[in-house]
């Protein structure tokens, strides 16, 4: 016997309205940046400054597919996506990683390369300090609602590399990543642009537009393994998990769970299967009832669970609970679950 409620909870910013603030912050910043980047070039003709122009270009377009997966992911479910559409985000947010890769990481280090081997002299590179200084303000703000955000939802002792590794929604680890390589490149710029104006080399402008590629790269290979995993379906955390079992394990007719897997369809969205232990000479009333009742208490205890199914089994002698199945597990090896 199966069991299965679906509940579709809504709100206004689809789930991630801190982070869709940041990301605004981020674009706004970003589109003002790469203007007077580009100008900047242009007048000195330093190819670390084309490599952030660039750079800014491809942040501002990953911060608009941030924005057009915030409300792709919405859409409601269909025959076909049952689930609904949740994991755009996660789709949108390895995007990100693979433009942020080819667009910045790549094209700058093929920049910096080319002018490592045919080095040019600038010309009024006080254009090139002027708008790094002015874009390392702009970036400073954009960081800085960044880092708002995610306080704002972050958990209390977590590290911001924890959280990154740990967030299940890809948007405000995306802009606090994109951000903080941002505020790097712009010093890097800085030292490549500075040393070229003392020593007159145009070497050390490639040097520093190949070390913003290097740090473009080594970004979005973070972001793409992140994004990946949630794409391939991330369960709940290990302290959802333990509210899980709990709430299963709260009411009186549930004497045990046997196994429990989770599963994020959504940052906000929590699939939830369970096998739960009911006493052998319960009615199927009885059992139907313990079902409810059970998946109420889950919902209240993790509202995020909008999927949930229970399969109400006998425990068998020497059978172990979920928690005993998940301590007592070993790479390698394999459980059998009936």
């Amino acid at each position: 016997m199966t069991q299965q409620t679906e509940a579709t909870t809504e709100n206004a910013d689809g789930g991630h309205g801190g982070s869709a603030r940041a990301i605004v912050a981020a674009l706004l910043a970003n589109l003002g940046i790469a203007v007077a980047k580009f100008v900047a070039f242009l007048v000195t003709g330093a190819s670390s400054m084309l490599a952030e122009a660039i750079h800014s270009v491809a942040d501002s377009g990953n911060q608009v597919l941030l924005l057009i997966c915030g409300r792709t992911s919405k859409r409601r479910p269909t025959a076909q996506h049952p689930f609904g559409f949740g994991r755009d985000r996660f789709v949108y947010g390895f995007l990100v990683a693979v433009v942020l890769f080819s667009v910045g990481g790549v094209f700058a280090v093929y920049e910096g390369v080319h002018k490592i081997l045919a080095p040019e002299e600038l010309t009024s590179p006080v254009w090139a300090f002027g708008v790094l200084g002015v874009a390392i303000v702009l970036e400073s703000f954009s960081l800085r609602t960044a880092v708002r955000e995610t306080n704002a939802v972050r958990p209390a002792g977590e590290s911001y590399w924890a959280f990154i590794r740990n967030a299940r929604a890809p948007e405000l680890p995306v802009v606090l990543l994109e951000d903080t390589a941002a505020l790097t490149g712009l010093v890097l710029a800085m030292l490549g642009v500075g040393l070229t104006t003392a020593t007159g080399d145009g070497v050390y402008d490639g040097l520093g537009t190949v070390a913003i590629g290097v740090l473009l790269i080594a970004v979005a290979s973070v972001l793409a393994v992140e994004t990946k995993s949630l794409l391939l379906g991330e369960a709940a955390t290990e302290a959802v998990q333990r509210d899980i079992r709990t709430a299963l394990e709260g009411g009186e007719h549930v004497e045990s769970v046997i196994h429990l897997r989770t599963q994020h369809l959504a940052p906000e969205e929590l699939l939830v299967a369970a096998k739960i232990a009911v006493r052998h000479d319960d009615t199927a009333e009885a059992v139907a009832r313990a079902i409810d009742e059970a998946e109420a208490r889950i919902r209240a205890a993790v509202p995020i669970a909008t999927v949930i199914y229970l399969e109400p089994d006998i425990r068998r002698a020497g059978q172990p609970s979920a928690g005993e199945r998940s301590s007592s597990s070993a790479p390698g090896s394999s459980t059998s679950e009936g």
